[in-house]
C-alpha cells in the first residue's frame, strides 16, 4: 500500500505538472472558430493553422535564431568562467572560501527589475542597446553567480589528490584544470549549462529592455507582441509556446542522466 500510494501522488504531481501543457497543445490544435468555447473539451478537428501562422505570419525563425544565439553564448561564457573560478576555489587552495561563494550568490539575489534600468544606461551608453552582444553579457553576468555555485559544490566532490598528482606530473594548474579536472567535472558543467540555458532561453525583462526591433528580439518577447489591437490570437501563441518549449524538452531528455547525476554532487557525503 505505501508502494502504490507513492505511484499514485508521483502520477498525481506529473498530472498537475503537465495539464498546462496538454492544455496548449489542444488550444493549439483548435479550430480558430472553437478557441472561445467551452464545450466542448476537444476539439471537434484538428488543424495545425495556428503553428503555420506562427512561423509564417511572424518572423519567428529569425527571433528563434536570436535565443539560440544569445542563451548559447550566455552559457559558453558563464561555463567558461565558472569552471574556472570555482576550479580556483576549491582546489587551490583558496582563503575565505565560504564567504566568497556567499558574496558569488549574494550577487544573484536582486531581482531583475532593480538592475533594469542602470543596465539600460550602461549598455545604451556602450551603444549595445538592440544587439545580441547586450543580451549576451547580460545573460552571461547574472549567469555565473549560478555556474560557480553549483560548479563549486561538484568540483568539491572530486579528490584533490587528481590535482595534486597531476602537478607532481608536471602539470601546470592549467593543465591540470583542462587535461584533469574538466573531463571528469563533465556531469556538473551538463546540469550547470542546461540550467544556464533555460534561464537565459525563457528570459524576458532584460530582453523587452535591451531590444527594440526584430533584429535581436527574442522568442518570450516575440510571443508577448503577438495580440494585435482588437484580438488576441490564443491559437498562435499556444503554438508558438510549444515550438519554444521543445528545444528545452529535447535537452532535458538527452542529457537527463547527467543533470541527475550534476545536481545530486555532494548530496552525500562519502
Amino acid at each position: 500500500m505505501r508502494q502504490l500510494s507513492r505511484y499514485v501522488g508521483v502520477l498525481l504531481v506529473a498530472l498537475y505538472c503537465l495539464a498546462p501543457l496538454a492544455w496548449q497543445l489542444l488550444t493549439s490544435l483548435r479550430p480558430a472558430g472553437e478557441l472561445t468555447t467551452l464545450p466542448p473539451l476537444l476539439p471537434t478537428r484538428f488543424t495545425l493553422e495556428h503553428y503555420a501562422s506562427a512561423l509564417t505570419g511572424h518572423p519567428f525563425a529569425r527571433m528563434l535564431l536570436n535565443s539560440f544565439i544569445a542563451a548559447g553564448a550566455a552559457t559558453a561564457i558563464a561555463l567558461a568562467f565558472g569552471s574556472a573560478a570555482a576550479f580556483a576555489l576549491t582546489k587551490m587552495r583558496a582563503r575565505g572560501v565560504g564567504l566568497l561563494l556567499g558574496i558569488v550568490l549574494a550577487t544573484s539575489m536582486f531581482p531583475p527589475i532593480a538592475t533594469v534600468s542602470p543596465l539600460y544606461l550602461v549598455i545604451n551608453a556602450l551603444g549595445l542597446r538592440d544587439s545580441l552582444a547586450a543580451l549576451i553579457l547580460t545573460y552571461a553576468s547574472f549567469a555565473l553567480p549560478l555556474a560557480i555555485w553549483v560548479l563549486a559544490n561538484f568540483l568539491r566532490q572530486l579528490p584533490d589528490e587528481l590535482y595534486a598528482a597531476a602537478r607532481v606530473d608536471g602539470c601546470t594548474p592549467l593543465q591540470a584544470f583542462w587535461r584533469v579536472i574538466l573531463p571528469l567535472a563533465l556531469p556538473g558543467l551538463t546540469a550547470t549549462g542546461l540550467l544556464v540555458f533555460i534561464v537565459a532561453w525563457n528570459e524576458f525583462l532584460y530582453a523587452l529592455t535591451f531590444t527594440a526591433t526584430e533584429r535581436a528580439r527574442t522568442v518570450p518577447v516575440a510571443i508577448a507582441l503577438f495580440p494585435g489591437l482588437h484580438e488576441i490570437p490564443w491559437g498562435e501563441i499556444a503554438a508558438a509556446s510549444l515550438v519554444v518549449t521543445l528545444p528545452v524538452l529535447v535537452l532535458v531528455l538527452q542529457f537527463q542522466r547527467r543533470i541527475v547525476a550534476g545536481l545530486t554532487a555532494g548530496a552525500v557525503k562519502g
